[in-house]
């Protein structure tokens, strides 16, 4: 990939979750902007890069839910930052949610 940001932030704002039609109270544990792969013409160019962004606080609330009992809570960590980037990633080459939950990456 390039030309595509990868970052973190606390958690997603308001905005952000109004912007993408989450309800209060709702999940956002990452969000791709920018242009999808599929979108773009041969006129794509000199723009700013796509950004990935992950959410920290709720990869951490997701973890901390779906980590059974005396499981391994950094393992689960990273079983959901792979997920969410890989989740991101496929909207980056232009695979909507429900391709993504075909793959198992939903």
């Amino acid at each position: 990939m390039e030309n595509v940001d990868v970052v973190t932030e606390a958690r997603p704002s308001r905005r952000t979750l109004r912007e993408v039609g989450i309800e209060p109270g709702g999940t956002l544990l990452g969000l791709y902007q920018g242009v999808p792969q599929t979108e773009r013409t041969t006129s794509y160019g000199a723009v700013l890069p796509d950004r990935i962004v992950i959410y920290r606080e709720p990869v951490l609330d997701e973890a901390d839910a779906s980590c059974p009992e005396g499981g391994d809570f950094e393992e689960t960590v990273r079983q959901v930052v792979r997920q969410t980037v890989l989740h991101e990633i496929g909207h980056h080459f232009g695979l909507s949610d429900e391709d993504l939950e075909r793959l198992d990456y939903g």
